[in-house]
């Protein structure tokens, strides 16, 4: 592995804004970044799920990249998505953001095709051997091939470019398993979650931090989350799990993936443009719904102003999910004899 350090803390994936011809908005990117930065991300994390890379053509991906590590300068590491339709166009984006000096690339399994573990381990091994820059595996198996336990160690074993592992399954057991069987063989690779419900779980087991999608709207959250559960300040850090749990549904379940991130990041104060994929009227009705029950959830956190007619009062939390999480963190962790 390169000398470069390991891939730790918050990587935001953002949203790309696009102006009203649908372009990428490059004035407006470059304010987001700044912002981003500014309101303490970790790291930058382009061309991912929430950024809409399968929308974008190869040239403008790469001209995502571009603006982005034009505009940040060296001030935070970029974590650049290089997935591409085959290995050969995916190797030239591997040499194109390492000519622009992102610090590491993330690639996502093979989609379209379900591969077996073997084709998993292939693709990932010719991009390797072939990167000249570190490799993050992205494992979303709800979009792509899985990337099982065996798979991730064997490449982490035998790939020195491969570095981290972004997943995004939320599945809790499966990173326990991933980084007790990666970790002693490689101690320098990296484990990101990309699940913000269970952000703060993942990070008690031993995750180097995450990919978080919230983290493009509410980085502030994100950020003190990261800080108070590393500081082990875990009634404070529980609390904000289950605050950033209820912004984390609304954004993902009200409304086709991205566009609920899009919507709430325009509450922000950003002009965020349409989407690329069209929106039915039913869609678009039920997103304006959505856009109010965001507002009173980021005025709720003081964000924002409500919107006009008022937010519900005493809106209840269904905090079931994040119970089950914390119930099966600290029962692992006492079967080990750590807590």
């Amino acid at each position: 592995m390169s000398n470069n350090t390991p891939l730790r803390g918050i990587f935001t994936p953002n949203i790309v804004p696009l102006d009203a011809r649908g372009e990428i908005d490059e004035p407006e990117l470059r304010k987001y970044v700044d912002w981003l930065i500014d309101r303490g991300v970790h790291g930058l994390y382009p061309n991912g799920s929430t950024g809409e890379f399968t929308r974008f053509t190869v040239e403008e991906r790469r001209r995502i990249i571009e603006i982005m590590a034009d505009q940040t300068r060296g001030r935070v590491p970029i974590l650049a998505g290089a997935a591409e339709a085959n290995t050969r166009e995916t190797i030239k984006a591997c040499e194109h953001y390492h000519s622009l000096g992102v610090r590491a690339v993330a690639i996502v399994s093979p989609f379209y095709y379900k591969l077996t573990p073997a084709g998993v381990y292939a693709y990932f091994k010719e991009i390797a051997d072939n990167s000249p820059i570190d490799v993050t595996l992205y494992n979303i198996p709800m979009f792509a091939s899985p990337i099982d336990v065996p798979t991730v160690q064997r490449l982490a074993e035998e790939c020195p470019r491969v570095a981290a592992i972004k997943d995004s399954s939320g599945d809790l057991p499966h990173m326990m398993r991933m980084i007790a069987a990666v970790r002693p063989v490689r101690p320098d690779f990296a484990f990101l979650t990309g699940w913000d419900a269970a952000l703060m779980p993942m990070l008690l087991i031993g995750c180097d931090g995450g990919t978080n999608a919230t983290s493009g709207v509410v980085p502030e959250i994100t950020r003190k989350l990261y800080d108070l559960t590393l500081s082990g300040k875990l009634d404070d850090a529980r609390e904000l799990q289950y605050r950033l749990l209820k912004l984390f549904d609304a954004m993902l379940f009200s409304a086709e993936f991205p566009e609920g991130f899009r919507a709430a990041l325009r509450l922000r104060g950003f002009s965020t443009g349409i989407g690329r994929q069209p929106q039915s009227l039913v869609q678009q009705k039920e997103l304006a719904k959505l856009s109010d029950q965001l507002q009173c959830l980021l005025a709720a956190e003081g964000f924002t102003d409500q919107p006009v007619g008022g937010c519900p009062v005493g809106d209840s939390v269904d905090s079931d999910q994040v119970t089950r999480i914390v119930q099966t963190v600290v029962g692992e962790l006492k079967k080990r004899g750590m807590a």
